[in-house]
C-alpha cells in the first residue's frame, strides 16, 4: 500500500504559485486527483512511471492517451537521437519534414495535402478556418457532449469555462447532440447556408451507431459545408491509422496528434488538396489564407518520434496487441464486478481501445465522490488510475493481473462506501469537473 506522498505535498503546497493551475493541462490539474496521489511524476519506462516520493505505478492514462507504445519507447528514441545529434531547428525546412509527409499520407486515403503542427488546438483550428476559407461561412458546428476540441474560443465558448470570450465569438459556434443524425439535420435546417464546417470525433468509448459516419459527412455535403474527424484520440487506437479508415469513409478534413508521436510534441492537419492548398502559395493572385504558421512545428526530433512511430506500427500488430490487452481488462473487471454484485454501480465501458469506468452512489447516480474514491484505492495499492485505461503496446498480462487485483480490492472498499458514503473514507474532496463554471 502506497502512503508515502511527502514530497508530493511539498510540490502541491508550492506549484499554484508559480504556474496557473498547477500544471500545463487542466487534465493534470491537482482537482482531479485524490489528496492521497502524487503531485508529480519523475520518471517513467514502459508500461510503468514513478513518482518524485519513489513510488511506483501501473499507467492507465499513458500521459492522457498520448503513449500508445510505452514511456521511453527505445526505437522511438533511437531515431529522436539521431536527430537530436543534428539540430532540431532551422531557417529553412528540414529534409525529414518531406519524409514524414510522405509517410503519414501514404496511410491516410483520400488526403493529399499534410500541415504540422506542436498540439491538437492549433490543428483543430486551422481546419475551422480552412472550412471557413472554403465555403465564406462562419458557423462552426459540433457536438456539445465530447469533451474537448480546442483551448481556443470557438470551442471554450461552449462551455461552463466561457469567462473571457466575448458574446459575439460564441454566436459562431453551434452543437448538436453526438452520433444523433437527426440532431445534426435539425441544426443545418436552423442554420441554413450559415454553417462552414461540421467537426466531431469519429467515435465514442460507447460505440456509434451503424452507418452514422457515413451519413454525417454526406448530411454535411449535402448542405454545403465540410466535414472535419478528430482523430486526437481515436487515431492509432481504434485502427491504423484511425476511425475514419476504418470505417471507409472520407472527410474533407482530419486532425491528428496524441499517439502518433508515442508523446513526443507533434500533431498534424490532413485533407483533400481543394481544401489544403488554400493555405498555400503557389496560387498567385488569389486571397491568402495564413493557415498555420510556428516556429516549433517542423522540429526534427519530434517528427522523428511521429516517423519511428509509423515505422512500429508497420512491423508489428500494435492494434492487435492493444485491443486484446483492451479485451483482456474488460473481461477481467466485469468478471470481479459482477462477482461482488455491483452491476448496478460500476459500468466498463466495452471499448478495447480505451475502457471508461463509471461509477455510482448508492442512488445509481453517476457520483464524482465514488469515482475519487475509487481513484484513491488504485492509486494506493500502485495503480495510476483516472477512471480510464488506454493500453498501450507495453502493457503486459501481469500488468492486467496487477490491475484486477488492485481493482477487486478497492471493490471491497467501494462496497462499504456504498453503505456509509465514500465521505467516511475518501481523504479531501472530491475531483472536480475541468469544464466548470465555478472553482
Amino acid at each position: 500500500m502506497i502512503n508515502n506522498f511527502r514530497k508530493s505535498d511539498d510540490y502541491r503546497a508550492s506549484i499554484h504559485d508559480l504556474i496557473p493551475g498547477g500544471a500545463h493541462t487542466y487534465s493534470k490539474g491537482d482537482d482531479q486527483f485524490p489528496l492521497l496521489s502524487p503531485a508529480a511524476i519523475s520518471h517513467g519506462k514502459g508500461s510503468q512511471v514513478w513518482d518524485i516520493d519513489g513510488n511506483q505505478y501501473l499507467d492507465c492514462s499513458m500521459g492522457l492517451t498520448s503513449v500508445i507504445l510505452g514511456h521511453a519507447y527505445e526505437p522511438v528514441l533511437k531515431r529522436v537521437r539521431e536527430e537530436l545529434e543534428k539540430g532540431v531547428n532551422f531557417q529553412r525546412p528540414s529534409y525529414i519534414e518531406r519524409e514524414m509527409a510522405e509517410r503519414f499520407l501514404a496511410n491516410i486515403p483520400g488526403h493529399d495535402m499534410i500541415k504540422f503542427a506542436k498540439n491538437g488546438s492549433s490543428v483543430t483550428t486551422a481546419a475551422t478556418k480552412l472550412a471557413r476559407a472554403h465555403t465564406g461561412r462562419k458557423l462552426i458546428a459540433f457536438p456539445g457532449d465530447h469533451p474537448f476540441y480546442s483551448y481556443d474560443d470557438w470551442f471554450i465558448s461552449q462551455t461552463p469555462c466561457n469567462r473571457g470570450i466575448p458574446e459575439e465569438t460564441a454566436a459562431l459556434s453551434v452543437t448538436y447532440k453526438s452520433d444523433d443524425i437527426n440532431s445534426l439535420r435539425a441544426l443545418f435546417d436552423k442554420y441554413p447556408d450559415q454553417i462552414a464546417c461540421v467537426i466531431s470525433e469519429p467515435e465514442k468509448n460507447f460505440g456509434l451507431p451503424e452507418g452514422y459516419l457515413s451519413q454525417a459527412i454526406d448530411l454535411a455535403h449535402q448542405h454545403g459545408a465540410l466535414y472535419i474527424v478528430d482523430e486526437m484520440i481515436t487515431g492509432y487506437k481504434t485502427a491504423f491509422p484511425g476511425s475514419f479508415t476504418k470505417y471507409k469513409v472520407k472527410p474533407d478534413m482530419a486532425t491528428w496528434g496524441k499517439g502518433i508521436a508515442n508523446g513526443f510534441s507533434f500533431c498534424a492537419l490532413t485533407g483533400t488538396k481543394e481544401v489544403m492548398e488554400l493555405g498555400g502559395i503557389r496560387e498567385t493572385g488569389k486571397e491568402k489564407v495564413f493557415l498555420i504558421s510556428t516556429t516549433h512545428g517542423g522540429e526534427t526530433h519530434n517528427i522523428g518520434a511521429a516517423i519511428a512511430t509509423i515505422d512500429v506500427f508497420e512491423q508489428n500488430d500494435v492494434i492487435g496487441h492493444n485491443h486484446r490487452t483492451g479485451d483482456m481488462l474488460i473481461a477481467a473487471c466485469e468478471k470481479l464486478v459482477a462477482a461482488k454484485g455491483l452491476n448496478e454501480y460500476i459500468t466498463v465501458a466495452p471499448c478495447n481501445w480505451m475502457p471508461v469506468f463509471i461509477f455510482r452512489n448508492s442512488a445509481k447516480e453517476i457520483c464524482p465522490g465514488m469515482r475519487t474514491l475509487a481513484m484513491q484505492e488504485m492509486i494506493r495499492r500502485g495503480v495510476l488510475f483516472q477512471g480510464v485505461f488506454v493500453p498501450c503496446f507495453s502493457h503486459t498480462s501481469k500488468d492486467i493481473e496487477h490491475f484486477a487485483e488492485a481493482f477487486g480490492q478497492t471493490l471491497d472498499v467501494y462496497s462499504r462506501a456504498l453503505e456509509d458514503g465514500y465521505q467516511q473514507h475518501l481523504k479531501g474532496e472530491p475531483a472536480k469537473a475541468v469544464f466548470r463554471k465555478y472553482l
